[in-house]
């Protein structure tokens, strides 16, 4: 059956506090609290700088059975270096404690900026890098630099275990058939963003799961969804659930057969203490017959 996986970009944000998180709840606190009120969470700071084991496995630990943090792959590699010339940076990243989540290793998500047009061969190398396995993230692990001696995780213990990847585009260019058939010959998902009409919206499937993320209606980051739009992302959600494409899906290539497939979804509108509220608004109509974990 498919799982719904539902929540927020990331969890500390001081202005939730008081609002989301309670007056007086320790910072120590907020991820439980957003966890049990979510299903999953995009780890947000792996974008930003590399992150630390440790800080992985208590994540693991201080979230519930069945709980999954995707987790946001480096800017060095996607804004930086963008994704050329990228095997040791790609290595840290995994060293850094990414296998350290187990079980709870969602999606990885590769978000590319907004000035990158699309290559296909430059795409395409980056693709064959990934590792698909939690046995092939630990292999590539394992060819860190010195920088992450002494700190490094290159160890699994279910090396057979999927390690899928999404990747987000934010260029035109990139609203192509071709681009929808290449992501499929890696199973990448290719990431359904609504970003209020400022970068592509695309709804093809590419992979044997869906990832969305919502950064806002009307305004980017800032404007909430309203009961009558989580309505509509609900049904879109039950739709990709059962394996087939919502009416009116903005498709580049032809609609493929049903195939019954879990479903993230992650809200960005932070700004106005949207996201959590949104976040548990969608997921409680996603509860029912068709079941989120």
């Amino acid at each position: 059956m498919a799982a719904y996986y539902v929540g927020i970009s990331g969890w500390t944000y001081a202005p939730w506090r008081g609002s989301f998180y309670p007056r007086g709840l320790p910072q120590r606190l907020e991820l439980e609290h957003a966890a049990a009120r979510t299903t999953s969470i995009e780890v947000n700071g792996s974008f930003y700088s590399l992150q630390r084991p440790e800080s992985y496995r208590s994540w693991a630990e201080r979230t519930p059975d069945g709980f999954v943090l995707s987790v946001k792959g480096g800017r060095f590699i996607t804004h930086l270096r963008k994704l050329a010339g990228v095997e040791t940076a790609l290595a840290n990243f995994f060293a850094s404690g990414v296998l350290a989540l187990g079980a709870k290793l969602g999606p990885v998500l590769w978000q590319l900026p907004p000035q990158l047009h699309y290559d296909p061969d430059r795409l395409e190398g980056f693709l064959r890098q990934l590792p698909r396995t939690a046995g092939e993230a630990a292999q590539l692990a394992g060819r860190h630099d010195g920088r992450l001696e002494g700190r490094a995780w290159t160890t699994t213990d279910d090396p057979d275990r999927p390690v899928r990847h999404a990747l987000e585009v934010r260029h035109a260019s990139y609203e192509v058939p071709a681009l929808v058939e290449q992501l499929r010959a890696h199973r990448v998902a290719l990431v359904v963003a609504d970003t209020a009409g400022k970068w592509p919206l695309v709804e093809d499937q590419t992979a044997g799961f869906t990832y969305v993320r919502l950064h806002g209606s009307e305004e980017l980051y800032v404007s909430g969804y309203d009961p009558p739009a989580l309505d509509a992302w609900a049904a879109r959600a039950r739709t990709w659930a059962a394996g087939e494409d919502p009416p009116g899906a903005r498709l580049l290539t032809p609609p493929r057969p049903a195939a019954p497939r879990d479903v993230h979804v992650y809200f960005d509108n932070d700004v106005k203490v949207r996201a959590p509220f949104d976040a548990m608004g969608l997921l409680e109509r996603l509860r029912g017959p068709a079941g989120a974990r």
